[in-house]
């Protein structure tokens, strides 16, 4: 049966990935079907005052899967356009899940000095409903030398546990929970419980624990120790970066935003709307090929998201790729030559 895919390009670099990405999973021959809404983009944003209409929330709804690009314009000043994209659809079809695969294509694209602790093939896990980018807080005072401004950081039993029992269904060699529950105490709480529960119902995956500032210096002096991290949803944005340049650069950096019980997901490059080069066809397409191999993944297409995942390794290490990855091509001649290396496979 056809599947249909929801694809916002969105801002800056957003159309020109999401092009290559679309290109490559046509070479591919898959029974699938692109709705494209390219008019939700920040130029919309600026005309009519609308991030994302009703109208195209059910678009969205109505496929099975979304694909996006970027989102984000210098000339918008406040955060109310891309939180009622991005925000909206994580929040209200409840994409609880963060995960955030990173993995070492090619030893010279390492910054780290010792060889012997490169390698890295890790998912971040990361809790995606809940946390301190609820919205929950306010402003007192506002604009005065007493102002008081809080964010609360809400973690419940129900929304941890369950992103527990993703990071241990998807775990090879072990997890390690991370949190700062020495000094925050209430929310750690939940989280330390929540980590004892899984824990105890999977004796057979390694299960260790860290503070998140020593989880940063391990992931530092050594990321090749991690399986899955599972995390809250501020650190886990914090950690995921620093992953993604262990791995090479946000470039390459691909995400998928789901929910594990209804099978939806959004799938997205990280690497932002980068309005400096927008325009300038040197975008890096590997983050947005990469995001639609974890699509097509969940979708069904196994095969095919492991044929794209090695396409583009092949490219890298021949150094057919952007700037960013220390080659000369442009967004069009990268995303040809994970084509070709698919062709020649």
């Amino acid at each position: 049966m056809t599947k249909t895919v929801t694809v916002i390009p969105g801002d800056g670099i957003g159309p020109e990935v999401t092009r290559e990405a679309l290109e490559t999973i046509d070479a591919l021959g898959l029974d699938l079907r692109f709705d494209v809404l390219d008019h939700v983009n920040a130029d919309t944003y600026l005309r009519t005052g609308v991030s994302l209409s009703d109208e195209d929330f059910e678009r969205v709804k109505a496929g099975d899967a979304v694909l996006f690009g970027a989102i984000g314009d210098p000339r918008v000043k406040t955060s109310d356009y891309g939180r009622g994209v991005l925000l909206r659809l994580r929040f209200d079809l409840d994409l609880f899940v963060n995960h955030r695969p990173a993995a070492l294509l090619d030893e010279r694209l390492s910054p780290l000095r010792d060889e012997r602790t490169r390698k890295l093939d890790c998912v971040i896990v990361r809790e995606n409903t809940e946390g301190l980018y609820t919205d929950i807080g306010g402003v007192l005072r506002a604009g005065t030398e007493h102002e008081m401004a809080v964010d609360a950081d809400v973690s419940t039993h129900m929304g941890v546990s369950r992103i527990m029992e993703y990071a241990y269904s998807i775990a090879k060699r072990g997890v390690c929970m991370v949190d700062k529950s020495n000094a925050v105490r209430h929310g750690g709480q939940v989280w330390q419980r929540a980590f004892q529960e899984a824990a105890a119902k999977r004796p057979d995956i390694t299960s260790t624990h860290l503070y998140v500032d020593a989880a940063a210096m391990k992931f530092i002096s050594d990321p090749s120790q991690f399986d899955v991290i599972v995390t809250n949803n501020s650190y886990g944005d914090i950690l995921s970066d620093l992953a993604a340049m262990l791995a090479g650069g946000l470039g390459n950096a691909a995400s998928a935003n789901i929910n594990p019980v209804t099978g939806f997901g959004l799938y997205e490059p990280v690497h932002g709307s980068a309005p400096d080069i927008a325009g300038q066809g040197i975008g890096n397409p590997f983050g947005a090929i990469l995001s639609s191999a974890l699509m097509l993944e969940h979708l069904g297409w196994a095969t095919e998201a492991d044929a794209l995942r090695r396409a583009v390794g092949t490219a890298i290490r021949e150094g057919q790729c952007t700037p960013d990855l220390g080659g000369v091509l442009g967004t069009k001649e990268a995303g040809e030559a994970v084509r070709n290396a698919l062709a020649a496979a």
